[in-house]
């Protein structure tokens, strides 16, 4: 629905004046008698019932605009401020009588019919904001999606999809009524019918990538493959310079189990310039897992990795340190790992598998150091109370190892596997300080969680 922008207090001429001329009431007019003094009330209250409308005094400004309707009747632009003033009040039966007799008195008046039409949507009685909306088609294109919108809701499929052609024919394709088409598609289940659209679109304008583009995606979507791939080499033969369409190649490539090929289309994606951030993690991830299988094409995934924009998407790195931590390569998955935490500093699960990567690689300092400043953000979190307390206690600093983990203890909640650790790092600490009756009282607090889970 359009949005109608006016200011009634200010500009009252442009829209009051003419209909309290036509009733015969002049505002401008100075008071000589009688009538004079009619006309000044009518204009006080008027203007009294646009300012309790505006400080939100909905009932006083109603009462203000039916002493205005006490005066003259005649005035239409009374019955569409008083319908506003009854909505906002949530009496719904007055606001649309106060709407409806404003049209009667001014039927091709397009801000009264707009107001009845937001009413009824607002009501979601769309039956009459149906034939509401079809009497203000006439005024602005954008009506007519709206009607089609409207017959979305109430399933008049056919009706809706006839506008959206017209349309289309008439202003060309957009990405408002393709996401409303594409619904109708969805609700009905008719796909066919979207595919032939689409191949309708690509034959009418064979020179615009797009089309081709979303017909590639509806018959992958549809498991017409080979379909999908013929119309991706139709468009390189029209287009050799696209980039975009190597996001559908790479697929074909890799379920058609031709590597060279797929890295080639990979690489071109992770290039391009046109291609968004997510779609290339999309496809680096599945070259990831192709890489999982197929060890020997991981040059070609490390090449792919500096390609991808000077490696500057945290997710990006995120996968690849996920890719070398299940081939157990560590050292290489706490690079990527600290890579992605450059750029993504406040991501719980970069610092947990730094952290935990530090112990495991005996990086006790670094350990130390980064959980302490993690601390201060995530002070709740036992996890790195324990993290701290491994890497002191290999430091040698038992003390501040007993403190830090008795600290942790507080904040464990229903996870005997983590209180058992904390337990053997206590009783480890306390050992380093000669003090074995601590320490085999943790020890034995330790085994008994043990055996009793």
């Amino acid at each position: 629905m359009k949005q109608k922008i006016y200011i009634l207090i200010f500009l009252v001429g442009a829209i009051l004046l003419p209909q309290i001329n036509h009733a015969q009431v002049d505002l401008n007019k100075k008071p000589d008698d009688d009538l004079g003094d009619v006309e000044d009330k009518f204009q006080e209250l008027f203007y009294e019932g646009l300012k309790q409308k505006a400080i939100e005094n909905y009932d006083r400004s109603v009462e203000a605009f039916l002493k205005c309707i006490a005066i003259d009747d005649a005035v239409p632009v009374l019955y569409f401020e008083l319908g506003k003033n009854y909505s906002a009040l949530k009496n719904f039966g007055a606001a649309e009588e106060a709407f409806k007799k404003a049209i009667a008195k001014e039927p091709e008046n397009e801000w009264y019919l707009d107001a009845l039409y937001g009413f009824y949507v607002e009501q979601n009685d769309y039956d009459k904001a149906i034939k509401t909306v079809r009497q203000l088609v006439k005024y602005h294109p954008d009506y007519k999606e709206d009607l089609a919108a409207l017959y979305v809701k109430t399933k008049a499929y056919n009706e809706a999809l006839k506008i959206l052609d017209a349309l289309d024919a008439e202003f060309g394709i957009s990405v408002g009524r393709d996401l409303m088409r594409n619904q109708i598609y969805e609700l009905t289940g008719r796909k066919k019918d979207q595919i032939k659209n689409l191949e309708a679109r690509v034959e009418e304008n064979p020179d615009k990538e797009s089309n081709y583009l979303q017909l590639i995606f509806r018959y992958s979507e549809n498991n017409e493959t080979k379909k999908a791939f013929e119309t991706a080499q139709e468009l390189l033969k029209i287009n050799p310079n696209s980039q975009v369409v190597h996001l559908a190649l790479y697929k074909f490539y890799l379920d058609a189990n031709n590597a060279e090929k797929a890295i080639e289309s990979m690489k071109i994606v992770v290039k391009s310039p046109e291609i968004k951030p997510e779609a290339k993690l999309k496809v680096l991830t599945d070259f990831v897992q192709f890489v999982g299988n197929n060890p020997q094409y991981e040059p070609d995934l490390v090449e792919a990795t500096t390609l991808i924009g000077d490696n500057n998407n945290s997710k990006t790195l995120t996968e690849l340190g996920n890719y070398y931590l299940n081939r157990k390569d560590k050292p290489k998955a706490l690079t990527y790992f600290e890579a992605a935490l450059k750029i993504d500093a406040e991501n719980f699960n970069l610092l947990r598998n730094v952290l935990l990567l530090y112990i495991d690689l005996q990086k006790f300092e670094m350990a130390e150091k980064k959980s302490s400043e993690v601390l201060q953000k995530y002070p709740s979190q036992p996890l790195f109370y324990l993290i701290n307390g491994i890497a002191l206690n290999q430091l040698n600093k038992s003390k501040q190892a007993i403190d830090i983990l008795e600290s942790g203890l507080d904040y464990i909640i229903d996870d005997p596997k983590m209180e058992i650790d904390f337990y053997k790092q206590l009783s480890m600490a306390y050992g380093l300080q000669n003090n074995t009756t601590k320490a085999k009282t943790f020890s034995d607090k330790a085994k008994q969680l043990e055996t009793s889970n």
